[in-house]
Formats: structure tokens, C-alpha cells, sequence
């Protein structure tokens, strides 16, 4: 039986109904009705049947015999057990940029961080959070690890609602800016035991705060 790849319309609606979804514009336990979507994003409705089927493969959706499908809520505890498991992947993948990045990667890396602290500076935080996705995938590309990529951008989908939480906590953009310096620092420099190590200590610290919106969420605090 031979596989065929998703159409490109699929293929497109697919990423514009992933962002939906992790940017929060279609909330956890949200029902996704087919003919509803088809009009909103002036698709036919095999396009979005194939995209909700590529999303319940990713575990943004959840499709039910006879009710449909809906955005799949992620619970406090997954949450902190994907936030674990992407630092485990993210430590190796900035340890292999470190053996891998060129000149151009190096530019490319500063030039990113250089955007981070004008953001920062201006207090625009929703664009420092873009640009912390980017400095990461442009981590990503540089490593050059396909699978690790493909892992992390499926676990990192589930997580970007609670990011913002995180980066809205007072002093936390101006800490995450410092460890994001020290891992293009390390990057730049070619030192993988300085980026590995940058970047454990980056994520642990998000993975904390992290636990700490969760727990403040419980109590009504968020």
C-alpha cells in the first residue's frame, strides 16, 4: 500500500489549527466541529478531517466515536512530565549545536538574542516569548538531530499556554534573558559542556516556575 502525504491545503490548515490551539484561541476541551471550522478558515471539511486527524496524532486533539473531536486538556502532572522530558532532550540537542554551529549560526544566534533584549527592554513580552521559540528552533536546526526536532516541537505544543504564565511572573523575563545569554554565550563559543550545562540550568529553572504557576493556579492565584 503505498502512504501518501498530506495535501498541502491540509498540511496548512493542520499548522494554523496547531497554533490555534497552543496560542489558546481554541481552549482545552474545546469541541471542534467540522463545519464550523470549514467556515472560519474557508477550507472544505476533508481538509479539516485530516487536519484533526493529524492533531490527534500529535495529542493536541482527542477524536470520540459519534461526539467528534475536541482540544485535548493537558493535566498539571503531564505537564510537568513533558516539561521534564524536553529538558533531558533540550540539554543534548545544545550540546550538539555547540559541535555543530558555523559562523552563520553564530550570527544567527546573537542576532536573536540581541531581538530578546530590545523585547525585554521594551516590555514586550507576547514578542520575547516568539523569540524564545525561535532561539530554541533555531537550537534545534543547528544541532541537526531530526528526531530529537520532530520529539520537542510535539512536547513544546503542549506547553506554550503555561509559558506565558511563566513569563508574565515578576523579574522572569529579565532572568530568562540571562540564561538565554549564557547558552548562545556557550553556543558561540563552541564549549558543549558550557551549553549543556547553561541549558539545564535554564530549563530547570523554567520547570520550577513552572510548578510554582501550577500551584498558584490551584489556589486561585492565577
Amino acid at each position: 500500500m503505498v502512504h501518501r502525504s498530506p495535501r498541502p491545503a491540509a498540511t496548512d490548515i493542520t499548522a494554523r489549527l496547531r497554533d490555534a490551539i497552543t496560542r489558546g484561541r481554541l481552549m482545552p476541551n474545546e469541541r471542534l466541529i467540522e463545519a464550523d471550522l470549514a467556515g472560519q478558515y474557508r477550507v472544505n471539511r476533508a481538509h479539516i478531517r485530516t487536519a484533526l486527524a493529524m492533531l490527534d496524532q500529535e495529542g493536541l486533539v482527542v477524536r470520540e466515536k459519534n461526539r467528534g473531536a475536541r482540544v485535548r486538556a493537558v493535566s498539571d502532572a503531564e505537564a510537568l512530565e513533558i516539561a521534564g522530558t524536553r529538558l533531558v532532550l533540550e540539554v543534548m540537542v545544545a550540546r550538539q549545536a555547540a559541535e555543530r554551529a558555523g559562523a552563520a549560526d553564530r550570527k544567527a544566534l546573537r542576532e536573536i538574542e540581541s531581538e530578546m533584549r530590545a523585547a525585554v527592554g521594551a516590555e514586550d513580552y507576547s514578542r520575547f516569548s516568539q523569540l524564545n521559540g525561535a532561539l530554541h528552533r533555531k537550537i534545534q536546526r543547528i544541532a541537526g538531530n531530526a528526531t530529537a526536532s520532530r520529539i520537542l516541537d510535539t512536547l513544546k505544543s503542549h506547553l506554550v499556554r503555561l509559558q506565558y504564565r511563566v513569563i508574565l511572573l515578576p523579574g522572569r523575563p529579565q532572568s530568562s534573558l540571562a540564561e538565554h545569554r549564557a547558552i548562545v554565550d556557550a553556543l558561540c563559543k563552541g564549549d558543549a559542556d558550557a551549553a549543556e550545562a547553561a541549558m539545564r540550568r535554564h530549563l530547570e529553572s523554567f520547570t520550577h516556575l513552572l510548578t510554582q504557576a501550577i500551584a498558584a493556579s490551584q489556589h486561585g492565584g492565577f
